[in-house]
């Protein structure tokens, strides 16, 4: 859902209208041209595509050194990135497994073998392959999407993520403060009933306000569709505390924060009719529950 989730500026604001500069900033095949004054953020609004999901499939660009005419690749809707993979990968013009590896940092023999029934030699732009990550199983999947045309496909079930051991939490993971002074838990971390990992969800009172649970560098203050107002904070050992459905961040992209700081007002969620939290913590993107850390 979020993230490992980061976002970064760039230069002044254009004077252009966000459609005339979408529409000039397009390529052929799915390539995005960044433009002056363009976030990671602002480029994943226009595209309609979940900030994390931009970010897995531009695995080696810094949101934070955006430049002007760089190439950002934007995910279609077939496609999908989910923690640790397989990625759903499509076939864009001149790729091959070569390319495809390299772009995510993998092997071309791992492609291969999770996609038995494609021919390397025969790649079709808008055929739609499984992409193992470096780490990630390498087995092939029976999604009918493998080796598929770029047709209507069946959408696979949710992957049921693993949870990392406490053990491998570094140890600077540990007794830290919750964000809120007073809370009661609404939706532990876990997995749903599809075996999809939800963040950790927290009530709280009118006014109350997030603070960070360590030192950190905010990566991210910004909105993000169906969140609300996000910030995203990474910490030492790559570490990272992510506090959603805000209603108002108090502070900046860039800020060096210490544990205390308030990130964010709390929101008002219309549904539940309550002011929410969403708190999420990660390493090394990966999701950790937070009772394993926070005191």
């Amino acid at each position: 859902m979020l993230a490992a989730m980061m976002l970064g500026g760039c230069a002044s604001r254009p004077d252009a209208p966000d459609s005339a500069r979408t529409a000039s900033a397009v390529e052929s095949g799915g390539w995005v041209v960044v433009q002056r004054g363009d976030t990671l953020g602002e480029i994943a609004r226009r595209g309609g595509v979940p900030l994390e999901r931009l970010q897995r499939f531009n695995p080696d660009v810094d949101p934070r050194r955006l430049a002007v005419g760089q190439r950002l690749l934007m995910p279609t809707q077939q496609e999908r990135a989910p923690s640790g993979g397989p990625y759903r990968y499509q076939v864009r013009p001149g790729d091959t497994y070569s390319s495809i590896a390299r772009r995510f940092g993998t092997r071309s023999s791992r492609i291969q073998a999770a996609n038995p029934g494609v021919v390397p030699t025969g790649l079709r732009v808008g055929q739609l392959l499984q992409v193992p990550l470096a780490g990630g199983t390498a087995t092939a999947s029976r999604s009918p999407s493998a080796g598929s045309s770029g047709g209507s496909t069946s959408t696979p079930a949710p992957a049921r993520a693993s949870l990392p051991d406490p053990g491998d939490l570094p140890r600077s993971a540990r007794n830290w403060p919750w964000p809120l002074e007073d809370y009661r838990i609404v939706r532990a971390f876990g997995a749903d009933d599809r075996g999809t990992l939800q963040p950790m969800l927290l009530a709280t009172n009118r006014g109350a306000r997030a603070r960070a649970v360590a030192d950190g560098d905010v990566r991210f203050a910004d909105s993000m569709r169906q969140l609300g107002q996000v910030v995203i904070v990474h910490h030492a050992d790559n570490l990272q505390s992510v506090y959603a459905l805000c209603d108002t961040p108090l502070v900046a992209n860039g800020d060096r924060i210490s544990r205390g700081t308030p990130v964010c007002e709390v929101g008002f969620s219309s549904p539940s009719e309550r002011y929410d939290l969403l708190f999420d913590l990660r390493h090394g993107g990966k999701p950790i529950d937070p009772r394993r850390v926070l005191r």
